[in-house]
């Protein structure tokens, strides 16, 4: 509320910061409805609110009355504030309104004006004012003042705004700093945009009236000014967007006057052309006049903003808020766009540079767009040119930015800069760009895709040699071989789909033209034109397969998107259209091709992948049936050449896609199916038949050796998605591996083949269990799944690194599919079948990752060709996979709960130390861990911790203290940060968890001689350490109640005097025993600490199933043994949060990330 001129005087006996008495806050908008002051305690008080109030609703003829219905009361709108954030009104008529008012009294309509800004500030408080023309200048600028009452918990501002001495006094909130601008939802979105709205129609009724009286725009912007200087946010950032809105609605003002000028001085000149030498002209005076008012007007517009540009944004585009600093960037590019005559210089432009280097993204982002403006219009880029030499190296690196929007927006200015510019980017800069294309962000690599099509491959952005041989597909002949020649020399082939799926939106129309593609590859030198070479036709078959998958899947390639997106029905309609097309083109040409290249493995594996992206119903309505005889004939043409794993699984693949049951086909496709297992069958009957009456003296030769390999692995790739069980291959291949354990001298490449045959005919066995399967045959069958299990667990300890690899993998698989399935319903199945790793077993699994993931392998210094250096890094990656893998599935043990929860421990230690390799695996099981038992995975961690240091305690010497400052301490220390970085920022989900470790977790407890602990400052500590100490009987006796395994430390506190060197830490429990021994040790007791047996919990673990990224099988449940591990109780409303609750953000490495 604005208190007149003429009642501000008075109050002249007020002191300059006290509060007034009838100090009132003014009327504020919250939730849509008219608010007042609801500090007012006394009767009294509240009379004279609303007497005063009632008589400035009178006073002020600007008031206006609009009716809204809230929450069934119909709230009136009494001020200019409540009617523009109502927005029930066209704001037209109510700027026409003001203006009206402002005529008639130019002094209450500025009041109401000023009332507004205020309120639009979120100020609940009183605004007075107070005409300063009888003070002295001195006296006004001694006025100036903005402090705090501490005492009253008032904040006051005083400042011009011309012709006004005007003083805001508010309460002031330290813990809320709302305020309409930054208010979230839809109603406070509309009343932004109505605040600029009015802002901008006001300038634009009052252009052809009050703007030029040089007492509307003073007062304005002298307001304006004064409440940008505030120390108070709100104010700040209210002022500014009106003042950069201002003055974008100043500058239209002035483009039009510009334009009317420059049209009144042509008509001048015309009409003085007209008459000649005559002296007077009344039309001639008349245009004159209208010319030097123009030009008067400009003079003023210019003052306007210049006043506006360096009383405001000189100061605020560098302000600490950086929602000020993007209003601000964002209109001045506005400004430029709309006046470019005036603003478009390096005066200007310079500020949009600097801005380009801000911290914040929002910042940044808006810069872009306001170039994006500029460089979209070629008029305006060829101005740019000493722009584009400064800050063009910023903008290039910019498609790297942290946040993802500046970055595609920045590859979208560089793609409006090749256009319009030329010569801005060097061949360099074009290069870099290019290589987003294979970016995971999808909308980055659609950017840069768009960048690489304009830039590279469409003819428009490119003047290479135009295709010579003409002819249907010249135009797509020569793109593709552009993008051929891309995808070669940028020497990242595996990443085909990621190039394909950044090009679709730019270039979908060529690379659906599969016609053009596969006759490209049919061609001979013969037919004329130049032939492909191998290279080629390699990437081009990779292009081919990657565009099918694309538009019949018709989603981003994995790794790119977070999930499947859903298709429109229009979407759909074109998925089903391209699928046809892709049926009917390749049901013909595949068979051609494989037939071209089936002495090439890597070509057919991908050709092959085609078939399962038909629409297979095409083979019967389209009477095709004679293609598919040439497409078996082809496959079993490949199958019997290759023993290429990826050949025969893909080949694989194709008959079983082929052999769906609930198509025509097949019977056709399934009797060629039985043909060519026969025959292979028949092969490797004949070799084994003859390998086992050489078996005694093993002198087959390598001829028939390496004929036996490739037999194997035939099988093992059609075993792999086909049911052989009547062929009866396990005894076949069992027989081998029992040999091989007994003599050990069969080759690799037919070893690993074998136990991949046997796992897969025994994965076939249990999948056909079934409800009235006999138990004669279920306990055949457990006897056999024993046997395999210790078959692989002998393999562990084979002398070739591939088999015990192999193995460790299969015995995984196996032990996961084991301890989860459900043999459909059939209890009796599920009791004799199931199976869960011993200690022995559980230890030889830990201590194989030890040696094979986690081994420290010495590099050897070499000097090695380039050639040989690429060679080097591809094996050490090859390898590094390979570790992935072992851990990854040895991870999923422990989250399934197969193995002890507490083998997590040996796999925590490594964490920081192999971060850069395994810390994403090992971040996960952490995460999953918790999910799973909070409770129980933070036990886990603390006995990470307790091994670690007293491995480190027992490595110092006995007749020292610990030594705090070694770097294995320090390690520890910050495994332990990053420990605590896991429990994320909601402390009440973590409490549970940050307690149990709080009172079981307190390593220093173990040192022989406690820190010097001496001050005040220490005392917390101690107190805590004490209350550990004092509360370890009876939380000792709770947890032997529940039946939880003991943690380090629940003795009496006696015994914790106990020094390191005397021995061992006392003897309290089997965990604690275990903390004595070496790691290996450890591990052996993992399982005694909780006994030996568990119980069925299936639902809770399929709710676990739902939430973890591991492979699992498909409609396999988890089973535990009879005695589970019981879990601490907790209260019922703990437990509901548990099952409602969200996996915690893992924030391990944000320091690292930042």
């Amino acid at each position: 509320m604005i208190a007149e001129p003429n009642a501000a005087s008075n109050l002249p006996s007020q002191k300059e910061n006290a509060v007034h008495d009838e100090t009132v806050p003014e009327s504020a908008v919250q939730n849509g409805r008219c608010v007042r002051n609801g500090n007012l305690k006394t009767p009294r008080e509240k009379r004279k609110v609303r007497e005063q109030c009632e008589n400035i609703r009178r006073n002020s003829s600007s008031c206006r009355r609009v009716s809204q219905l809230q929450n069934g009361k119909v709230v009136e709108a009494v001020t200019l504030f409540d009617v523009v954030s109502m927005g029930k009104q066209a704001m037209q008529s109510v700027v026409d309104d003001w203006i009206e008012a402002y005529k008639q009294d130019r002094n209450v309509a500025l009041l109401d004006l000023i009332n507004f800004f205020i309120q639009c500030s979120g100020c609940q408080g009183m605004v007075t004012a107070e005409m300063f023309q009888s003070l002295h200048k001195k006296d006004v600028m001694r006025k100036m003042t903005e402090n705090f009452d501490e005492e009253t918990g008032l904040q006051y501002k005083k400042f011009i705004a011309y012709p006004w001495i005007l003083t805001v006094t508010w309460p002031v909130d330290k813990d809320n700093e709302d305020y309409p601008l930054i208010r979230t939802g839809p109603y406070w979105k509309k009343f932004k945009a109505n605040f600029c709205e009015f802002i901008a129609v006001l300038v634009q009724q009052c252009q052809c009236s009050i703007l030029y009286d040089s007492y509307l725009m003073d007062t304005i912007i002298s307001l304006l000014t004064g409440l940008a200087d505030s120390m108070v946010r709100a104010f700040r950032h209210t002022s500014t967007l009106a003042a950069m809105k201002l003055l974008t609605a100043i500058v239209s003002v002035h483009l039009n006057l510009d334009v009317n000028k420059h049209n009144a001085q042509r008509l001048y000149e015309v009409e003085k052309k007209r008459i000649g030498g005559k002296r007077t002209n009344y039309r001639l005076d008349q245009l004159e006049r209208k010319r030097k008012e123009y030009e008067h007007k400009l003079v003023e517009i210019q003052n306007m903003m210049n006043a506006i540009f360096k009383g405001m944004f000189l100061n605020r585009y560098r302000d600490v808020i950086p929602e000020i600093r993007a209003t601000c960037i964002e209109e001045i590019g506005s400004w430029i766009k709309i006046y470019p005559d005036a603003f478009l210089n390096d005066s200007y432009l310079k500020y949009i540079g600097w801005m380009l280097y801000d911290k914040q993204a929002e910042v940044r982002l808006k810069c872009l767009l306001g170039l994006q403006g500029i460089y979209s219009r070629k008029e305006l880029a060829s101005r740019m040119d000493l722009f584009t030499s400064r800050f063009k190296d910023r903008i290039v690196s910019m498609p790297l930015d942290k946040d993802h929007e500046v970055a595609v927006q920045a590859m979208k200015l560089l793609m409006l800069m090749s256009q319009n510019c030329e010569d801005a980017l060097s061949a360099e800069d074009c290069e870099t760009l290019y290589q987003f294309v294979y970016t995971a962000h999808r909308p980055l690599a659609v950017a840069a895709g768009e960048f690489l099509y304009k830039r590279l491959l469409s003819h428009e952005g490119d003047e290479e040699v135009q295709p010579k041989g003409g002819g249907k597909f010249g135009a797509s002949t020569d793109q593709l071989k552009r993008l051929i020649r891309f995808f070669l020399e940028s020497e990242l082939h595996k990443h085909v789909a990621y190039l394909i799926d950044s090009l679709w939106d730019w270039a979908g129309k060529f690379l659906k033209d599969w016609e053009c593609m596969t006759t490209l590859l049919l061609k001979n030198t013969e037919d004329g034109g130049e032939a492909l070479s191998d290279a080629h036709e390699s990437a081009l078959i990779e292009i081919i397969l990657a565009t099918v998958r694309e538009a019949a899947e018709g989603h981003p390639p994995v790794g790119r998107g977070a999930a499947k997106k859903i298709l429109s029905v229009k979407e759909k309609k074109i998925q089903l259209e391209d699928c046809t097309k892709i049926t009917e083109h390749f049901i013909m040409v595949l068979p051609q091709l494989l037939a071209k290249y089936s002495t090439d493995a890597q070509k057919v594996a991908n050709l092959l992948q085609i078939p399962q992206y038909y629409d297979l119903d095409v083979y019967s309505t389209g009477h095709l049936e004679k293609h598919l005889d040439a497409l078996l004939r082809g496959i079993k043409d490949i199958v019997a050449k290759h023993s290429d794993m990826s050949v025969l699984e893909a080949s694989s693949r194709t008959y079983s896609i082929l052999c769906s049951e609930d198509i025509a086909i097949y019977s056709q496709v399934d009797h060629a199916r039985t043909e060519l297992i026969d025959e292979l069958m028949g092969q490797l009957n004949q070799l084994l038949d003859g390998f086992w009456e050489k078996a005694k003296g093993f002198c087959t030769d390598a001829g028939e050796t390496s004929r036996m390999q490739s037999a194997l692995r035939r099988v093992a790739a059609f075993h792999n998605t086909h049911d052989l069980t009547k062929w009866n291959l396990y005894d076949k291949t069992l027989k081998l591996l029992v040999f091989e354990m007994e003599h050990g001298s069969l080759p690799v490449l037919m070893i690993l083949p074998a136990l991949q045959c046997t796992y897969f005919s025994l994965l076939w066995q249990l999948a056909a269990v079934s409800e009235n399967s006999p138990k004669e045959t279920l306990v055949a069958l457990q006897r056999e799944l024993r046997r395999f299990s210790q078959i692989c667990t002998c393999f562990l300890h084979h002398k070739e690194k591939d088999v015990r690899e192999k193995a460790f993998m299969i015995l995984c698989d196996w032990l996961l599919i084991l301890s989860h399935q459900d043999s459909n319903n059939n209890e009796e199945a599920v009791g004799l079948l199931d199976y869960l790793p011993n200690t022995s077993l559980q230890e030889k699994l830990l201590l194989f990752i030890q040696e094979h993931v986690f081994i420290e392998e010495e590099e050897e210094s070499k000097d090695l060709t380039d050639e040989e250096e690429r060679k080097d890094e591809s094996c050490k990656l090859d390898d590094l996979h390979k570790k992935r893998s072992l851990l990854a599935a040895y991870c999923k043990l422990i989250v399934y709960n197969v193995v002890e929860m507490t083998a997590a421990a040996e796999v925590y230690k490594y964490y920081v130390k192999t971060y850069n390799d395994f810390g994403d695996i090992i971040k996960e099981t952490l995460s999953r861990m918790r999910h799973n038992n909070k409770i129980q995975s933070a036990k886990t961690l603390i006995l990470c911790l307790q091994q670690l240091f007293q491995t480190h305690a027992e490595s110092q010497d006995s007749s020292s203290s610990v030594d705090f400052s070694s770097a294995s301490f320090t390690n520890m220390k910050e495994l332990a940060r990053r420990f605590s970085l896991t429990f994320g920022w909601d402390q009440v989900k973590s409490r549970e968890s940050v307690a149990m470790i709080h009172k079981y977790g307190y390593l220093q407890r173990y040192i022989a001689e406690p820190l010097p602990c001496r001050g005040d400052e220490w005392q917390p500590l101690i107190w805590y350490r004490n209350s550990l100490l004092a509360n370890e009987d009876e939380e000792s006796s709770v947890l032997g109640s529940s039946g939880e395994w003991s943690p380090v430390g629940t003795s009496k506190p006696s015994s914790f005097k106990r020094k390191l060197s005397n021995g061992s830490l006392p003897e309290t429990s089997q965990t604690e025993a275990a903390l004595k021994a070496p790691d290996l040790q450890c591990a052996s007791q993992l399982a005694s600490a909780t006994g030996k047996s568990r119980k069925k919990l299936k639902s809770r673990e399929m709710h676990l199933q739902e939430h973890l990224p591991f492979l699992c099988p498909g409609g396999l449940r988890r089973r535990y043994c009879k005695d589970e591990v019981k879990t601490e109780d907790v209260s019922e409303r703990g437990q509901a949060e548990d099952t409602t609750e969200d996996v915690d953000v893992d924030v391990i490495g944000a320091d690292q990330d930042s």
